[in-house]
């Protein structure tokens, strides 16, 4: 693996880091910029890599370039970076939410090689799922580098066509919240019928673990194995029944549009970036 900068040292940058780290990457390779001193020193500390308060001096001599930061600090960081990143030509990695490949084209400047990435939140424990994209200077062993680094967090999949990022986002970018909040109807429709709430919400994480943990790693269609469960006429067809009446997958679907297009929207908003 290259010299690796992060522009960022928040809690994604740390997963990728530690995850990195444990496949064998050397700590001498990476460099961060974190503008909290305290932050700044919790990673030295913790991983043993330089940090550094200014963007510049992390991405002075990396080859690959992470972006962890939100999208309302590019204004921040593109003008500080611009003429590094134009003299040294790294692979661009971005995992800013929303930002476009002609966006980032636009504030770092033309002819870099660039990856968009959408991962999500359970990659703090390893366990994330990341869309990628590329723009057509990246090569074959830079989208292998990248791969690398996402891979670090969980599992990663490529999306050839940039505007299904969107979907991304909306599907599994956002998707830990979906998860979340039916967990959270799960646990107080078990407490309103007499169940105590720590066994319902036990009960309720564990049910959806495990479900997951069979989806993944049995690699069987999803309606197959809901058939498994489903006894003609029992308890659980009574459930489906009532998910369908009150329409779950229309639900779902416009759940997902909603968020596909704000992420639309918000993309759009940071072309006023100049």
């Amino acid at each position: 693996m290259a010299r690796l900068a992060f522009i960022g040292g928040g809690n994604m940058a740390r997963s990728l880091i530690g995850g990195l780290l444990k496949t064998g990457m050397p700590a001498a390779a990476i460099s961060v910029a974190e503008p909290l001193a305290e932050a700044r020193h919790a990673l030295g500390r913790e991983f043993g890599v330089a940090c550094y308060a200014e963007n510049r001096l992390a991405a002075t001599d990396a080859e690959v370039i992470v972006l962890a930061v939100k999208p309302q600090i590019m204004p921040a960081i593109h003008t500080e970076l611009r003429d590094t990143l134009q003299r040294n030509r790294p692979l661009l990695i971005s995992i800013a939410a929303g930002v476009r490949l002609d966006q980032l084209e636009r504030w770092f400047g033309a002819g870099l090689p660039i990856v968009r990435c959408m991962p999500n939140t359970p990659a703090l424990i390893g366990a994330g799922a990341t869309g990628l994209c590329a723009n057509h200077r990246v090569s074959p062993a830079q989208k292998a580098q990248a791969q690398h680094i996402l891979d670090a967090a969980g599992l990663t999949r490529w999306i050839d066509d940039e505007t299904l990022m969107d979907t991304v986002t909306a599907l599994s970018g956002s998707g830990p919240a979906y998860f979340f909040l039916l967990v959270e109807a799960l646990e107080a429709a078990a407490v309103a019928q007499g169940l105590p709430r720590d066994t319902a919400r036990a009960l309720a994480a564990q049910t959806c673990l495990g479900a997951g943990r069979m989806l993944v790693e049995g690699g069987e269609d999803p309606g197959v194995l809901r058939q498994r469960v489903t006894s003609p006429n029992g308890t659980t067809q009574a459930a489906l029944e009532s998910f369908n009446a009150d329409e779950l997958p229309r639900i779902v679907a416009r759940a997902i549009a909603a968020a596909t297009h704000r992420g639309i929207e918000l993309a759009a908003s940071l072309d006023t970036i100049s």
